[in-house]
């Protein structure tokens, strides 16, 4: 189970980081919008530009607006990742909310909170975390098998 731990870390680092990169081409998208408008101001008259050069920053704003939108969005999935990755218990219940947001998110959002609701509500999880990623010899994480009779 340790290892599907890890495997969902780094799953959700990669979400995170795609939905970050959404940001990041959102701004690069609209930053080269308002560069276009305003390459294109000196081709018009004195009057027109004026009304068209209020156009830039709003472009260039909404442009920023998205970005951070985005990185603040995918901000929690690296955080809840980078915990997993080094067994902490707070990262746990992170990602179990998390998951739990992840299933709207179709389709790969859904199987990736599918896959997490599976790995962090298991009994082998719950004591791996309450170890801190120990592995404890003491406390059994199955049942016993019982000899059929």
């Amino acid at each position: 189970m340790r290892e599907h731990i890890k495997i969902l870390g780094v799953l959700n680092i990669v979400m995170g980081g795609l939905t970050a990169l959404v940001g990041v081409v959102a701004l690069l998208a609209m930053g080269s919008i308002a560069g276009f408008v305003a390459a294109s101001l000196s081709s018009v008259s004195h009057a027109e530009f004026q009304d068209t050069a209020v156009s830039v920053p709003v472009i260039a704003g909404i442009g920023v607006a998205i970005a951070i939108f985005f990185c603040l969005l995918g901000l929690p999935a690296i955080l809840g990742g980078w915990g997993l990755l080094r067994f902490r218990p707070w990262a746990r219940l992170l990602t179990i909310v998390l998951s739990v947001l992840h299933l709207f998110h179709i389709p790969l959002g859904t199987a990736l909170g599918v896959y997490g609701l599976w790995v962090l509500l298991s009994p082998e999880s719950q004591a791996i975390f309450a170890n801190r990623g120990a592995y404890s010899a003491s406390a059994p994480v199955y049942p016993p098998v019982q000899p059929p009779a």
